[in-house]
């Protein structure tokens, strides 16, 4: 038993498990899941949906802060991605063309490679601080995305292209399944093979990686093509979802939302040591606790703070030096019935 409570992923499941449970006691149709032309429907499956695009871009974070870095402007990518896609689209003549649809994602995913490399050129070579590197993109990228646009938020109406966030295959959510199978294979390169070490080493110490070998500028330049790659996937999941490209609100505060899932997880903000499983239920935990805000009819402007009250409680029950205040509490509580010393006077 004790092992299982130490282990890093129990108190992240355990508070998402407990967030169901009280919206199904809450509300018992929140569990509750219908199927419908072959398609399964319900408050459970519109969470597993709109999760992808936090997902993708939770998954890159990883990777970065596991390189002891950060990455600000994957909601900037996720903007301009959109919007290369939905300009390609609706400037063609037929925006219902699947081979239209594929070159407007393939553009969109090239931009962000950019994007992210032009990040990792900073952060590896250039040597600037991860936070102020990408500080300049997240700045600069929605204004790059307004350019796109041309200040206007460009829509279209293309089957293929809204099936991306709105299809279904095998039951399930396209969008859904697209995301998992992006972080199964992250999750096997990382996991089976030397980089995930590689990785984890730079972030231990990057200095005593260099110098055993390891070719860390390398790896924290993949790390932000990485990052950039899955925000434009990202962009272009919400994109369909709205069927526009949104400059403004398109992937808006989604970094911090990220950086809070990978924290959640048990990733550790200081590099090394890494967890995908974790950020997956800590991305799957935000977006039932947004549904439960929801749910319980808070105002948008008072959301935040119930939001930043139930992370808090969720991070404070994680944390080791808490449990260790608790451990030596208890062992310096006296059992009842148990002796005490008794002081004799001289």
């Amino acid at each position: 038993m004790k092992n299982l409570l130490k282990h890093r992923l129990f108190w992240p499941t355990t508070a998402l498990v407990v967030l169901v449970a009280i919206n199904a006691i809450a509300r018992p149709a929140f569990i509750k899941i219908t199927v419908r032309d072959g398609e399964l429907y319900g408050a459970l499956i519109d969470i597993l949906r709109n999760s992808a695009p936090l997902m993708l871009v939770a998954l890159g974070m990883t990777i970065v802060i596991a390189t002891r870095g950060i990455d600000l402007s994957v909601g900037a990518i996720m903007a301009v991605s959109g919007a290369v896609a939905l300009q390609i689209i609706a400037g063609s003549e037929d925006p219902d063309n699947l081979g239209v649809v594929a070159v407007a994602v393939v553009a969109a995913l090239v931009v962000s490679l950019l994007l992210g490399a032009w990040n990792g050129l900073l952060v590896s070579v250039v040597g600037i601080q991860p936070i102020i590197a990408t500080l300049v993109l997240m700045l600069a990228g929605r204004g790059v995305a307004l350019l796109i646009t041309d200040g206007f938020i460009t829509t279209v109406n293309s089957e293929p292209y809204e099936f991306i966030a709105s299809g279904y295959l095998f039951m399930l959510p396209f969008a859904f399944l697209l995301a998992m199978t992006i972080v199964a294979i992250v999750a096997v390169v990382e996991r089976r093979s030397a980089l995930g070490v590689l990785t984890e080493a730079v972030g231990i110490n990057p200095e005593a990686s260099r110098l055993a070998g390891v070719r860390s500028r390398g790896i924290i330049w993949g790390a932000y093509i990485v990052s950039g790659i899955l925000a434009g996937i990202a962009g272009i999941i919400y994109a369909s979802n709205i069927k526009a490209a949104d400059a403004n609100a398109a992937g808006n505060l989604i970094e911090l939302y990220a950086i809070l899932a990978v924290v959640l997880g048990g990733t550790s903000l200081m590099g090394g040591k890494f967890s995908i499983a974790g950020t997956v239920i800590g991305v799957l935990f935000i977006q039932t606790l947004k549904s439960t805000v929801l749910f319980l009819g808070i105002s948008s402007d008072q959301s935040p703070v119930f939001f930043a009250l139930v992370v808090i409680v969720v991070v404070l029950i994680q944390s080791p030096q808490l449990h260790k205040w608790a451990r030596s509490l208890k062992r310096s509580t006296p059992k009842a019935g148990a002796p005490r010393d008794v002081e004799v006077a001289a």
